[in-house]
Formats: structure tokens, sequence, C-alpha cells
């Protein structure tokens, strides 16, 4: 095989990575708040439930939860999978395992905020919704950035545990090409390709840090 050819059968398999991590962001990060907001609630059964979620999910691994994932409906309800189901199955099974994670990221970026600035806002005459959104989100994104920033960077790599699955993202192919042509070189091309991407996700993340340095 070429090295023009691999080049390009790494490259589909990179688009997949990029499916992958741009899906799970777009549905774990908003999955998180509503995480965090259940592990703050009042009522005991809600955090209850919430503490148990999140243990679950930090407590086993990720590619375990993959295979629970995709394998549910046919144990549980005797749904039969077909191939369509595997993609939406990643997706899902990576979507709950990064929320739990920003859940506590943004549950420490809440409570890191003091007290005394929910009573000033209230004295202002802002309702709860105004004092979270106008005043305490703001600040919250400020505190919480360098740790989802981390995620984030995880998440990048993490993408190649969706081979559990048969799913041929770069990691997969890499491992293909590698064992058809008896090589490193895959490995080391899509090596380069997680860094480049993660330079790129670091170089994103920087500049909203630097932005968002107001005090």
């Amino acid at each position: 095989m070429s090295f023009q050819v691999m080049l390009t059968e790494l490259t589909t398999g990179m688009l997949i990575t990029m499916s992958i991590f741009v899906l799970t962001l777009i549905c774990s990060m908003p999955l998180g708040f509503l995480v965090a907001f259940g592990r703050m609630a009042k009522n005991s059964v809600i955090r209850r439930i919430t503490q148990f979620y999140i243990s679950v999910m930090r407590g086993t691994p990720l590619m375990l939860q993959l295979m629970v994932v995709y394998f549910f409906p046919w144990y549980l309800f005797h749904i039969p999978l077909g191939s369509n189901w595997r993609f939406p199955a990643i997706i899902l099974g990576f979507s709950i395992n990064y929320a739990a994670y920003f859940a506590e990221i943004y549950r420490s970026g809440i409570e890191a905020i003091p007290k005394g600035q929910y009573e000033a806002a209230k004295l202002l005459g802002y309702s709860k919704s105004q004092t979270f959104i106008k005043i305490i989100l703001p600040q919250v994104f400020k505190i919480i950035l360098p740790s989802v920033t981390n995620e984030i960077i995880t998440l990048v790599k993490d993408t190649s545990l969706a081979y559990t699955l048969s799913c041929l993202e770069m990691f997969s192919v890499a491992k293909q090409i590698a064992a058809a042509e008896t090589s490193m070189v895959p490995f080391a091309v899509a090596a380069l390709f997680y860094y480049i991407f993660n330079l790129l996700v670091s170089f994103i993340m920087n500049r909203m840090e630097k932005k968002m340095s107001y005090y």
C-alpha cells in the first residue's frame, strides 16, 4: 500500500473520529448541566439518583459502558441489533459517560461562587434565573474552563475506544493497515493526527480562556 493511499484511509477514519468527538460534546455538555443540577438538588431522591449515576459512570470503564449500551436493547427487549445502531450507541455511550465528568466540573464551579453574590443579586431585584444566567454562569465558565479543556483533550484520545463496537475510526483503520502491512508507520501517522487535533483543541480553548480573563 502506498503512503498516499494509507493517508487517505486514515483521513477517512479521522473524519469518523471527529464526528464522534463533536457529537459527544454537543450531547454531553448540556446533559452535564442537568446532572449537575440534579446533584445539587434539595430533593434527596433526585440527589441520590444522580450521585449513583455519576459514581457508576466514573467508576466503570468506558469500554464496558459502550458494550452495555450497544447490547442493552437485545438482552432487555430482544430488539434486533443492526449496523445502524452501532454509531448511535457509540455517541450515546460517550455522551452519558462524559456528562458525568462534566457534571462534577460544573458543580464544583457553581459551588465555588460565594453565597453573598446570590444575596446581593436578590437585593438588586434579580430573579433566581436572572442571577444564575447573568451573574453566576459567566463566572462559572471562567473557573471551570481549564478543567473542561482537560476533559475535551481526553475525549479526543478516548474516541479510539469506539473500536470496541467495530467502528472504523482512525485508530481502528491504523490497526488494520498496520496488521496488513506489518508496519508501525500507520500508528505513527495516527499518533501525529491525534497530536495535531489536540493542538488545535488546546489552541481554541486557550483563546477562550484569554478572552474570559476579565478579572
